[in-house]
């Protein structure tokens, strides 16, 4: 049947969405690979190692136990929740209370795309960050929200204005900030935070952190929690994931954490939608965050060493760009005239490199383009030999 003719229709919202960039991606990539290109997926932020092993050894020991099989708890076993309690403490000298200021989530991106359920009315404004992660924004239409765009200013560190930004933050509903950055690998400091509070506080709205890439840090530059800000529990919480620090993507389970109030009512949208996480992955997470220190150590060392490698390689091809403090993303000026699509359509198809084009997170992206080291220092050469000619 013809999808014009055919009198099923999807909502508004839905006709309405933009393809999901990753999607789009892996399309392209599919298509490439079928014309016989051989690949090298700089796209996507999915962790090429393995999960650690004392992980997977907590699944497998908790998956045998019968109590685990029925329904959890939508906010999250109390061990688990006391288990961030005390991982919050140590990494970042910030108390918890695990009964009011803990929930567990499906990974942070169900959280983010949550929030605005619990928060936001139909005409509220959310302001979202450009650039940024598709998700704070499609989220926040899919409640009626009004999207406002709060630019991430190169000059700035790809840091907010805030001052600058009064007439669009004043009467807000919600912002979203995501430190250190996806896509840009900004890094921020404690006083920066204290200055999102300070403006929370005059223009009365609620901020919504993530957090997702605070383990994957270099050259010891230790990035901090909103949360560690004077005053940032009283307007505000943090997300938090598993998936980036702990090669748990597939895995599914992350954390809010933060003010009381916004918890429950995010607590409230679950417990209507979800069923919350499987326990056995629940105590696998303990199992990260308890005994996670020197596998992070050792994490970090890896990611540094590619991180290292690709920046060598761009610097001698002449791209331009800031080495990344933090993340495993590379933000890369387009060295061309044309926007940011058409030139990784063009790598991929003369070089069979995916990287992810800027524009994809954000209007302000299009003179960009990502690259992530979620692969073998050997392909990061390769790749990186392949992208010599696109340079200027």
């Amino acid at each position: 049947m013809n999808p014009q003719t055919s009198p099923i229709r999807p909502a508004e919202r839905i006709l309405s969405l933009p393809p999901y960039l990753f999607a789009e991606l892996d399309r392209l990539k599919n298509e490439a690979m079928a014309n016989g290109v051989d690949v090298i997926d700089l796209g996507v932020g999915d962790p090429d190692l393995p999960t650690p092993d004392f992980v997977i050894n907590a699944l497998n020991r908790a998956s045998q136990e019968i109590d685990n099989h029925h329904y959890p708890s939508y906010v999250g076993m109390p061990s688990f929740r006391q288990a961030v309690v005390d991982w919050y403490k140590r990494r970042f000298s910030v108390e918890l209370d695990a009964n009011h200021e803990v929930l567990t989530l499906i990974g942070s991106k169900e959280g983010i795309a949550h929030l605005p359920l619990a928060m936001v009315n139909s005409g509220d404004r959310v302001v979202v960050p450009d650039i940024g992660y598709p998700v704070y924004a499609i989220a926040s239409g899919f409640v009626g929200g009004e999207v406002a765009h709060l630019p991430l200013i190169a000059s700035h560190g790809f840091l907010p204005d805030l001052e600058s930004a009064a007439d669009i933050l004043h009467g807000s509903k919600l912002l979203f900030l995501n430190y250190p950055n996806n896509p840009t690998a900004a890094t921020c400091d404690v006083a920066f935070f204290t200055r999102v509070v300070k403006a929370a506080k005059e223009h009365g709205f609620v901020v919504c952190h993530d957090n997702a890439y605070s383990e994957l840090y270099y050259d010891g530059k230790i990035p901090p929690s909103f949360l560690q800000a004077k005053g940032a529990k009283e307007v505000g919480i943090e997300m938090h994931s598993l998936s980036k620090s702990f090669n748990m993507t597939g895995w599914r389970i992350g954390f809010a954490v933060g003010n009381r109030d916004i918890i429950a009512a995010l607590g409230k949208v679950k417990t209507n939608v979800d069923s919350g996480v499987f326990q056995a992955v629940q105590v696998a997470g303990m199992a990260a965050l308890q005994e996670g220190d020197d596998f992070l150590r050792e994490q970090r060392q890896t990611m540094q060493q590619r991180r290292d490698c690709l920046a060598t390689l761009l610097k001698e091809a002449g791209f331009r760009f800031v080495v990344p403090a933090a993340t495993f993303y590379f933000w890369v000026e387009v060295p061309s005239a044309e926007g940011s699509v058409s030139f990784s359509r063009r790598v991929l198809q003369e070089a069979g490199v995916v990287v992810t084009p800027g524009v994809g997170m954000g209007d302000a992206g299009d003179r960009f383009f990502r690259l992530t080291i979620t692969t073998p220092v050997e392909k990061l050469e390769e790749a990186g030999r392949r992208l010599k000619k696109f340079a200027c």
